[in-house]
């Protein structure tokens, strides 16, 4: 969840995905995590594409893709997730 929005924990987890495969790039090549988007990315999942409409979808994935590390949703540690209880 970030904010009023709410998304699959395993669309997340591909999110994440898609965004750490960025890393990969030749560092020269790579824009900032700060204003990467992967809306340009063909399998970013559908429940994403609305975000891409918005001004601050690369915040959001970025504060989706932190959410997602080290499975800390899935212990309940973070507090954005949602459906642990």
């Amino acid at each position: 969840q970030d904010g009023d929005l709410k998304f699959s924990l395993e669309s997340v987890k591909k999110l994440k995905e898609l965004m750490d495969g960025n890393r990969h790039i030749n560092p020269r090549m790579m824009v900032p995590m700060a204003s990467y988007s992967p809306c340009q990315e063909k399998h970013l999942p559908e429940e994403f594409r609305p975000v891409c409409k918005r001004e601050d979808a690369p915040m959001i994935f970025r504060r989706l893709s932190l959410a997602a590390e080290d499975d800390l949703c899935e212990i309940c540690a973070n507090a954005a997730c949602s459906g642990c209880f």
